[in-house]
């Protein structure tokens, strides 16, 4: 996937405008806010079904319909890496009526501008996983195995430049492996063609494998986060298992079309915030490999921002690597 880093700190800037603008309150915003919601909300999911945008869609849809006193309804728009789902956001009647689960991949510095940050709903790791049959136990086991067959072993993503590539990408660099990138058009995929063993390894959310983990279809080996996950505390970190210093995680959050008025965004942040804190979303996220996170929309403009420098600046050394002048 192309991110236009040329433009990136121009980008940014309007990013964080449109941010600002988004949160100023005025007078008739106000009264806009007072009409939300006036009908069925759409969740648009950028990716197709079954993973990790997709879970979490479905686990908030029902307690926001709940809290909204109206239909709240998960809408799949997969296609060039969450670009087509993404896009149809941003262009999209900006009343608060249709919003997008965004995680990397989907925004970048070429659109980010387009889109306003609303809520970040979790910051997880991924979990890194393999097919039984490779009889990799752990992250060295791994290694190991990939340094004795170099571009050997296949690992699948959810698309160029996802988050299911990229934290792949910033492990083969820390370790000095290389392994063979098949990029798929969301998660589901990849992990079917995982499960039936035509490709070896991902890292993926835990909402997506950690079911397979504990059928006995997939072998969990670590996270990818800088602590122990909540949501498998048993699993080794890649720092602690051979790669000092590794630490990656996938998030999910909310977006809106950019010129959403202010009191609009800030009513969907505090009622989704609000229901990141309750029971009943934490233990559901938890029990499908999901850390609940909180983040009203300057905060969240804030973290995507950082995200999307890490980020760059990786695909511009794999870029340079690629294509050596």
């Amino acid at each position: 996937m192309s991110r236009h880093r040329k433009s990136g700190s121009t980008s940014r800037r309007a990013f964080i405008a449109a941010t600002a603008a988004s949160l100023v309150v005025a007078a008739p915003w106000a009264r806009a806010q007072q009409g939300f919601p006036g009908r069925t909300v759409t969740l648009l999911v950028p990716f197709p079904p079954g993973g990790g945008a997709d879970t979490l869609s479905r686990i908030l849809a029902p307690s926001l319909g709940r809290t909204w006193h109206q239909s709240v309804v998960v809408d799949n728009r997969p296609g060039a890496s969450g670009k087509i789902g993404a896009s149809a956001v941003a262009r999209g009647t900006a009343d608060g009526h249709m919003l997008l689960m965004a995680s990397t991949g989907a925004i970048d510095e070429s659109n980010s501008a387009t889109l306003a940050p609303v809520a970040l709903v979790s910051a997880s790791p991924y979990i890194a996983v393999v097919h039984p049959s490779l009889g990799i136990k752990s992250v060295r086991d791994l290694i190991a195995r990939a340094k004795s067959q170099p571009g050997k072993l296949s690992f699948g993503s959810s698309g160029e430049g996802s988050a299911s590539q990229l934290t792949v990408e910033l492990f083969k660099q820390m370790a000095g492996v290389d392994m063979l990138h098949v990029p798929y058009k969301g998660t589901g995929q990849a992990v079917t063609d995982l499960l039936a063993g035509t490709i070896q390894l991902m890292f993926a959310p835990g909402q997506a494998v950690l079911p397979h983990v504990a059928s006995g279809k997939l072998v969990a080996i670590a996270v990818t986060s800088a602590q122990r996950a909540r949501a498998a505390p048993a699993l080794p970190t890649i720092a602690e298992s051979g790669v000092p210093g590794y630490a990656a995680s996938g998030w999910f959050g909310l977006f809106a079309p950019a010129s959403t008025p202010g009191p609009v965004v800030n009513r969907i942040s505090d009622d989704v915030n609000a229901l990141m804190q309750t029971p009943e979303i934490i233990d559901a996220m938890l029990k499908v490999g999901a850390e609940p996170a909180l983040g009203k929309p300057a905060q969240f403009a804030h973290f995507v921002q950082e995200e999307l420098a890490k980020w760059s600046r990786l695909e511009a050394q794999l870029a340079a690597r690629q294509n050596p002048r």
